[in-house]
């Protein structure tokens, strides 16, 4: 957590508690906000202090175990029961991104399972939620790596383009996204990284674009709507995204603006990647009309800190998510390797 490193970890577990960066802070101001009770867990993920869809898997895992730890009993059926509440109260949070659910489930499994008596199978679950932790870190590593498989190979140093933030703050640490190009950094084949402002809420601006600073990565932040003129001009090899949640057929959900951006890399030919974990693949989703898509309070787009920017009287609409037909997909990014979305289905097996 400490912000002079290079490497950056989102989700913490220190001294009983979870310590978490709080992402709406940065980059103007880098802070640590500790949690110790699931209900403000639940609170940190639905006003996004973490976020990102492997990330909120993480806290989610550790807001059970604290919830856990706050039901009094040594009834085994009671303690059940209660959390199962912690459960649904978790899963409401953020109804798109899926590992949020994966982890949960998990959590519930392991504590539906085990023959222990209640405190100790509280504490096999801070054991299970740090092993979700550990995980997801390796599976980003592995995931970078797998990236570099499937990037141009030509020119020698690339020029990435990102949507959003899919890095160490989205993840366990090192990212999905992000990972592919930190990995490609490591290996000399990036040039440099194009991060759009990602509206309304501007995690490319203020979350990628902070990350890159971090390790010296050439960035180079731009609006939005600027993506097709750049790449009109040649100034990008590939696009490089994340995923809150990938349906069985390959359609994949990420950051409203993500959609647009893969039509306009299919017109101009660029390659356009999904990096995600396999726990983002919802294998029981057919295709990604069938996924939810969270709406946010209309505020994150009328005003801009203090500032009020649109006149009264006006409707907004603030989807969070879009959904990417898998046939602008090059390839989706995985753990297990780099695959086209009509071989996803051969991962789940």
């Amino acid at each position: 957590m400490n912000q002079s490193s290079n490497q950056v970890y989102p989700v913490v577990w220190h001294d009983d508690r979870v310590a978490l960066i709080d992402q709406t802070r940065l980059p103007q101001e880098y802070a640590v906000v500790e949690i110790g009770r699931s209900e403000d867990m639940a609170q940190a993920i639905r006003t996004m202090i973490v976020r990102g869809a492997p990330a909120i898997g993480v806290a989610a895992a550790y807001g059970m175990y604290l919830g856990a730890r706050e039901i009094d009993t040594d009834d085994r059926t009671t303690f059940l029961n209660q959390l199962e509440k912690v459960a649904e109260s978790l899963r409401q949070t953020r109804p798109t991104a899926v590992n949020l659910f994966w982890a949960i489930s998990r959590m519930l499994k392991i504590a539906y399972e085990s023959i222990a008596s209640v405190e100790e199978t509280k504490t096999i679950l801070l054991k299970t939620a740090q092993e979700i932790q550990k995980e997801d870190l390796q599976t980003c590593y592995a995931i970078g790596d797998n990236g570099l498989s499937v990037l141009p190979r030509e020119p020698a140093k690339l020029t990435l383009l990102t949507h959003c933030n899919a890095g160490a703050l989205a993840t366990a640490g090192y990212g999905t996204a992000l990972g592919v190009i930190r990995s490609a950094w490591r290996e000399g084949r990036l040039n440099r990284v194009y991060a759009d402002e990602t509206r309304p809420r501007l995690q490319g601006a203020k979350l990628t674009a902070w990350e890159c600073v971090q390790e010296r990565i050439p960035v180079t932040v731009i609006s939005d709507n600027m993506a097709a003129h750049c790449m009109k001009l040649g100034a990008i090899d590939a696009v490089v995204v994340g995923a809150d949640r990938i349906a069985a057929n390959g359609d994949a959900a990420n950051k409203i603006g993500t959609y647009s951006l893969a039509l306009v890399a299919k017109a101009h030919g660029v390659p356009f990647f999904v990096a995600a974990p396999l726990s983002t693949v919802d294998f029981e989703l057919a295709e990604g009309d069938l996924i939810p898509i969270e709406e946010r309070h209309p505020s994150e787009i009328y005003q801009v800190g203090e500032t009020v920017i649109c006149p009264a009287g006006v409707e907004f609409y603030n989807p969070a998510f879009d959904v990417t037909p898998a046939e602008l997909i090059s390839h989706i990014i995985t753990e297990k390797g780099a695959v086209k979305p009509s071989e996803l289905i051969n991962l789940s097996r």
